[in-house]
């Protein structure tokens, strides 16, 4: 078992309650369960939770966000936000959304020194028309610095990289909302860039990435996923393997399964787990989160640098960060949503991974997934939980060194990025 201390972080802690232990023993890589911390969730919360949106039909992807639908108090804080769920419900005590502050020490990350001069980019479908105000006023209640005509970090595209947006839409904006908020989060000195495609077909999605790239990401960051098709490496394997560039791509939030473009080759796979800060938020603890996708792929080779025995083809995950809705989030949106938000699913994970690897700053001079795996000391092995049933449980079940659900497992710092 390993647990993080939360080190010189000074914020208010949100926690999203449970009873850890607070002694160290050292491993490597250094583990990251406890046998005292609840049962990995399962796929959707006990309370009111929702997918934003619906699922997709055959050529088209759906956002990976589930939102909490008991409202947070209009004008709630971060650090100061009652509980989102009724006290009498199954589930973590002490339930709070995650704010910023609380990501970057439950992964050890230097988000206050690094990320100048590097661009992240948020692929979505249609548009977000509050996107820019919503961010303002995340960064703002977070502390994060402002995005004006000093610090210009955050700039709206279209597919085409101009201002001719598609039509709004209440599900994806949420997405778009929680991508920016949690790349902000991760990278808070880092330029923002949200290009929204016309629609979620993978066609004017993968147009996205294209234009991303164009503009010059670092990083471009995908939380959507739909069915692997049997002519998917003709149709979209150029749009989302550009060298120099790192893309993300979030595994699901349906369990065991897995979904494109996080099986593409190339693409860093980031799964899901549940995270639990102690009373007080000086330890932390993951499990793999039932919900997250992971698998086998149907079409895409095993690459050169997987060499896990139980899939012959490219293994889904890569990397894990949170994305239980039952240790969510806080999320800003006002688009058909009353603010502050608690959200979760492995749209939380795509984005807070894309950040760590723009806080890296060396996209341009690795192949991030051989890299990634040949620094997985650099990383918390989550060893615990399960998203599914499967022929062989490693691809279902987390334990020591690789496993499906949490790949590799979550970030300790950049090292491994």
């Amino acid at each position: 078992m390993r647990i993080l201390l939360r080190g010189l972080i000074a914020a208010c802690v949100i926690a999203a309650g449970t009873s850890a232990a607070v002694s160290a023993v050292s491993a490597d890589p250094p583990a990251r369960t406890s046998p005292s911390a609840p049962a990995a969730s399962p796929a959707l919360p006990q309370w009111p939770a929702q997918h934003a949106c619906a699922l997709p039909t055959p050529g088209r992807a759906q956002c990976l966000a589930i939102r909490d639908t008991v409202p947070v108090p209009v004008n709630a804080r971060p650090n100061a936000r009652p509980r989102t769920a009724p006290a009498s419900v199954a589930g973590p005590s002490g339930l709070h959304p995650y704010s910023a502050a609380d990501l970057q020490a439950a992964y050890r990350l230097p988000s206050q020194l690094l990320g100048a001069r590097q661009t992240i980019a948020i692929v979505d479908a249609y548009d977000n028309p509050n996107a820019a105000a919503d961010l303002a006023a995340y960064r703002a209640a977070n502390g994060l610095p402002s995005c004006d005509s000093d610090f210009p970090c955050f700039k709206k595209v279209d597919q085409r990289g101009g201002t001719s947006y598609p039509q709004p839409d209440s599900g994806w904006a949420l997405e778009e909302s929680l991508d920016v908020d949690m790349a902000s989060a991760i990278c808070p000195n880092c330029t923002v860039v949200l290009v929204e495609a016309d629609d979620n077909t993978f066609e004017n999605l993968a147009a996205a990435v294209d234009e991303a790239v164009a503009l010059g990401a670092n990083v471009v960051s995908n939380s959507y996923g739909g069915s692997e098709y049997n002519t998917e490496l003709a149709d979209l394997t150029g749009h989302y393997n550009h060298p120099g560039v790192v893309v993300t791509a979030s595994t699901g939030d349906w369990g065991f399964g897995v979904s494109i473009p996080a099986a593409m080759p190339g693409v860093i796979a980031v799964g899901g787990t549940t995270l639990y800060a102690s009373p007080g938020g000086r330890t932390w603890t993951e499990t793999a989160w039932a919900g997250g996708g992971s698998g086998c792929s149907a079409y895409v080779a095993k690459p050169s640098w997987q060499s896990d025995p139980s899939c012959g083809k490219r293994s889904v995950a890569d990397v894990a960060a949170v994305a239980d809705p039952a240790t969510p989030v806080a999320v800003y949106d006002t688009f058909d949503v009353p603010g502050w938000v608690a959200v979760g699913g492995t749209s939380v994970s795509s984005p807070i991974i894309a950040g760590v690897y723009a806080l890296a700053g060396n996209t341009s001079s690795i192949t991030p997934d051989s890299y990634l795996y040949g620094h997985r000391h650099d990383l918390y092995d989550v060893t615990s939980g399960t998203n599914g049933f499967c022929g062989d449980g490693e691809l279902c079940t987390a334990g020591p060194g690789y496993d499906g659900p949490t790949g590799l497992g979550t970030p300790n710092g950049i090292g491994a990025f």
